[in-house]
């Protein structure tokens, strides 16, 4: 089982940048696509940004796209999500996942205890 930890969220002013990080611990980083969502109050979990199972493609939710970019350190566990020109919208908890899929095509999802962004107008 792998533990996640996000952080790098805080209140920000529309416009600005954040880079959240999400450190993995306890199995194979490099095993698990790795991705973001967030969760805005009210509203139900959406998909952010992640990794192919295979670490080599990338893919974005059309809300952010263009503004967003997702990368991985392998080396120290632990992937990132910078976002740019930070709109009020944006403001929710961003949760780090982590999915393993087994060889019977078996879905383990693990995920973080989530950082708050706030961004205000």
């Amino acid at each position: 089982q792998v533990q996640l930890v996000e952080s790098g969220g805080g209140l920000v002013q529309a416009g600005g940048s954040l880079r959240l990080s999400c450190a993995a611990s306890g199995r194979t980083f490099s095993n698990y696509a790795m991705g973001w969502f967030r969760q805005a109050p009210g509203k139900e979990r959406e998909f952010v940004a992640g990794f192919s199972s295979s670490g080599g493609t990338t893919s974005y939710a059309d809300s952010v796209k263009g503004r967003v970019t997702i990368s991985r350190d392998n080396a120290k566990n632990t992937v990132y999500l910078l976002i740019d020109r930070l709109k009020p919208e944006d403001t929710a908890v961003y949760y780090c996942r982590a999915r393993l899929i087994t060889t019977t095509a078996t879905a383990y999802d693990y995920w973080g205890q989530g950082t708050q962004v706030t961004v205000s107008s």
